[in-house]
């Protein structure tokens, strides 16, 4: 049977599509380790290109500057920390299940953040320099805050937790704001004289404690106690 010429794949090309795919994922490899290393401020396509030992004009076709590489990385990180737990149904069941995923939660969050942190660590600049990314970043807090208040509606719900919707409200956006710079704070008071990014090596349960810990004010004295017991389990004692 003839195979309709608009719609057939010589191997050949199959090969050159697949080789053209596995060169975009070295990029976006090597420009993330290299922003997270180095800062991305300081990191340019020849840097890239020069890692990778490409050049420059094979990089830019596939990637056209430096800020396409970091809207696909951007993306990347998107899809990531939209990879979260159920926050409907049997996992509101009671309240030590909510607390629980309410830490698996957070510490999700922090390692995507930690995994792609060389946007946080520019963020602000990064945000004016491109208004795709500012949007794409409201539309993660947006679903960062409905995810939390949710969580905290059910504690509240169940009777683990005392706070109003206000409150609650508050809260989520205060969860936010450390959640977002605590990796950045961490780094400056424990590495500031390292001569390293020592990130990997952080320890991801603190930055999830400390935020836990805006929480524990609001629960009940069974559910607090169950927090510090979530905690020694994934802090030691």
């Amino acid at each position: 049977m003839r195979t309709c010429p608009d719609t057939a794949v010589s191997p050949s090309g199959n090969r050159k599509a697949s080789r053209a795919a596995r060169t975009r994922e070295r990029i976006l490899q090597t420009s993330l380790d290299l922003f997270n290393t180095h800062g991305e401020a300081h990191v340019t396509t020849g840097h890239i290109a020069d890692e990778l030992n490409i050049s420059p004009g094979n990089l830019y076709y596939h990637f056209r500057n430096k800020g396409e590489i970091i809207r696909h990385l951007f993306g990347a990180f998107e899809a990531r920390v939209d990879a979260a737990p159920s926050l409907s149904g049997e996992d509101f069941a009671d309240a030590g299940t909510s607390l629980e995923n309410l830490w698996l939660y957070l510490h999700l969050m922090f390692e995507g953040i930690r995994d792609y942190r060389f946007l946080y660590r520019n963020l602000d600049d990064l945000l004016m320099r491109d208004t795709k990314l500012r949007m794409q970043f409201r539309r993660i807090l947006d679903h960062k805050r409905s995810a939390v208040s949710a969580l905290c509606q059910s504690l509240a719900r169940g009777g683990a937790m005392r706070a109003s919707a206000a409150e609650i409200a508050l809260l989520a956006d205060n969860v936010l704001l450390v959640a977002t710079y605590w990796l950045n704070f961490d780094h400056l008071a424990a590495n500031a004289f390292a001569t390293h990014d020592a990130a990997d090596n952080t320890d991801l349960g603190r930055g999830v404690y400390q935020v836990m810990a805006l929480i524990a004010p609001y629960l009940t004295e069974g559910s607090r106690e169950h927090l510090e017991h979530i905690s020694r389990q994934y802090l030691g004692d």
